[in-house]
């Protein structure tokens, strides 16, 4: 109860009746759940300078990221209690972690690169926003920026081709002893590491590395490229579950399944059963109520105000004794195999855009990730039916693309320079594909209906293999 104790007296506080909650079912009863839709007014009127709204005081940074339907990005509030005993405190319970398992680590001897996503900060009205990885750079307590690389001015560079080479520049010389950051960027970065300096690991060229800290993505796709850069049990592989919105879960012991929950970093918890998720009209049960191998869409309430917030997460309690979990995917189909966090809604907008300027129309889609593999960047790859086809197919998919990148900035981020994320690859359904695939599935008619997105590439490959039937028939 101490959030509800602390924001008694803010506009959302007085408006749920806080002052009258003293339970659980309180609690349940007075404040609904809510998506970013919901708090969008209030945090666009806090990023103005307005006070006391969902947290107490002024807020001055807010974590840019996309994943929204309303809109192109949202804005989550960093306060400095967020910041500090949040996103912070959840790096410093990882270290501690780490250290009680390693007790002879020489990390503090070398320096931790550190590599985020975009990391322009933006000043709005009487705010700053940005990429969270920026916000951390520019408030990084003293012990920990000044063992860190590459410089502020390196990492704080907002042209990705040119802060690569920066980064190599500056930090290939010195003494590297751990990474920290999104798996898919330091992907980019290693490669150039390796055909700038001719060896074949990075142990070669940082003999001290021990530790690789990542998380932002699903890490299992690219487990076997990073171990070949790494290899051997030297280099200690550690996973965290950490977002815009806060710090959730750390993996505590290489040899348990799933991340330690983190009920001491600023996150109150609730969980909504998949089997009974009905959106904002669903009912949640407490932590203490979890069971194990259910999948939940996670709710979090936050000391940077966010009350019974639907993170969009769903995870799957691995262990109850402590609670560890593992993120099983999203409450709605997406692609985030790059930290570009595409959503349904943003794809259908997209290829709307894309048929209105090309005079087509579509039947139906689907698109999943390619995964990079070695020095092959990444990219986005969709199968199209169309009812109409346009005139000029590649033409097409290169304003989808565009489209894209429009209605998601962090799609729009790792698309930048093609380093990352390559130009999407379109192929044309043959027309009835997705039709037969329902019928070879037993799946026509009903509420029955084609996944627009994946995460993972099993349907989109049943889908070409039919396809290419199709053709040969």
């Amino acid at each position: 109860m101490d959030f509800i104790e602390k924001a008694k007296n803010t506009r959302y506080g007085q408006l749920h009746h806080f002052d009258k909650i003293q339970s659980f079912q309180d609690f349940v009863a007075n404040v609904p759940l809510s998506d970013y839709g919901d708090l969008k007014p209030y945090i666009e009127e806090m990023r103005e300078g307005g006070k006391d709204v969902l947290w107490p005081g002024k807020v001055e940074w807010y974590a840019k990221s996309s994943g929204t339907s309303s809109g192109v990005s949202k804005y989550i509030p960093v306060p400095k209690e967020s910041l500090e005993g949040t996103h912070i405190n959840g790096g410093r319970i990882e270290l501690a972690l780490y250290f009680n398992h390693n007790p002879s680590s020489k990390l503090f001897e070398g320096l931790g690169l550190r590599l985020g996503g975009s990391t322009e900060i933006a000043s709005h009205g009487k705010s700053n926003s940005g990429d969270l990885s920026a916000i951390l750079i520019q408030n990084m307590p003293m012990w920990a920026e000044f063992r860190s690389a590459p410089s502020n001015e390196t990492a704080l560079m907002s042209n990705w081709e040119e802060k690569i080479d920066a980064i190599l520049d500056e930090v290939i010389s010195q003494n590297i002893t751990s990474f920290w950051g999104v798996s898919s960027w330091f992907l980019v970065l290693f490669n150039k590491v390796i055909e700038r300096t001719g060896t074949e690991n990075l142990l070669e060229v940082w003999p001290n590395l021990e530790l690789f800290a990542h998380g932002g993505m699903n890490f299992a796709p690219y487990e076997d490229q990073f171990r070949a850069l790494m290899p051997g049990n030297q280099v200690t592989f550690m996973e965290n579950y950490n977002a815009s919105e806060g710090f959730f879960a750390v993996q505590d012991n290489p040899d348990f399944d799933g991340l330690l929950l983190l009920t001491c970093c600023g996150t109150y918890y609730e969980f909504i059963p998949m089997s009974e998720f009905n959106g904002k009209n669903s009912i949640t049960v407490s932590l203490s109520e979890v069971e194990l191998n259910t999948e939940y869409a996670v709710i979090i309430t936050t000391n940077g105000g966010l009350w019974r917030y639907i993170l969009g997460d769903t995870v799957r309690f691995t262990s109850l004794k402590p609670y560890r979990i593992k993120v099983s995917g999203r409450t709605a189909h997406f692609i985030n195999a790059f930290g570009e966090e595409v959503i349904v809604t943003n794809a259908e907008e997209a290829i709307a855009r894309a048929c209105n300027s090309h005079k087509s129309s579509v039947r139906d889609f689907h698109a999943a990730p390619i995964f990079m593999e070695g020095k092959e960047g990444g990219a986005h790859q969709w199968v199209v039916e169309f009812e109409t086809p346009p005139k000029d197919l590649a033409a097409f998919a290169v304003e989808l693309d565009q489209e894209l990148q429009l209605l998601n900035s962090d799609y729009a981020a790792k698309r930048a320079g093609n380093i990352l994320l390559q130009p999407l690859q379109l192929v044309e359904a043959k027309n009835g594909l997705f039709h037969q695939w329902l019928r070879n599935k037993n799946k026509l008619g009903g509420q029955n209906k084609i996944p627009r997105l994946s995460n993972e590439r099993k349907l989109i490959t049943e889908f070409l293999e039919l396809n290419e039937a199709l053709r040969n028939a």
